[in-house]
């Protein structure tokens, strides 16, 4: 091998190199959304024991999770509430949980003064603790979410939680 030779043959080596260092980001780049692993989205989160339920008394709790924005990763954080309803024995469900959104507007549902209902000041809207609307101004009851309890000797509740669009009549999720 002349010296002519080894250059080219350097250069072409040299020129792989930066090329490989190059495409390796690119490729990485296009294949994240593919090998990233889902979000905690979907998963149930378990919230209290049903122990510490009492029976028709609504209890709200916060939903928190990591949340993560392209490369940075924030802390855990409220990022939405669940309304727990413990139900009488023999009901079909041992627990009814209600998205704390109100499905007008989105905004957030809470006890009305008389602790008899849910109620939403932004356009007041009230609803039953069944979630069935008590006036004509949300489209819709408030969105039910699924329940998980757990058969332990002290049984956990655990809510999947989901986010609804507002101001439509069907219950869709957010994507």
């Amino acid at each position: 091998m002349n010296r002519r030779d080894f250059y080219r043959f350097g250069t072409l080596a040299l020129g792989g190199l930066v090329s490989l260092a190059l495409a390796v980001p690119g490729v990485a780049y296009i294949l994240d959304p593919i090998l990233k692993k889902k979000g905690r989205e979907g998963d149930y989160q378990e919230l209290t024991s049903l122990s510490r339920l009492q029976v028709g008394v609504p209890e709200v709790f916060p939903i928190i999770e990591e949340r993560q924005d392209a490369w940075v990763k924030y802390p855990p954080e409220p990022v939405g509430a669940v309304w727990l309803i413990r139900q009488p024995a023999g009901s079909t469900e041992e627990v009814l949980a209600l998205s704390a959104e109100c499905p007008h507007l989105g905004c957030a549902v809470n006890l009305s003064s008389d602790r008899k209902s849910f109620f939403c000041p932004c356009h007041t809207s009230s609803f039953k603790f069944n979630g069935n609307p008590i006036n004509q101004i949300p489209p819709r009851a408030m969105d039910s979410l699924k329940v998980d309890v757990t058969k332990d000797s002290d049984p956990k509740v655990r809510v999947k939680f989901e986010r609804f669009r507002p101001q439509i009549k069907e219950k869709k999720p957010l994507v």
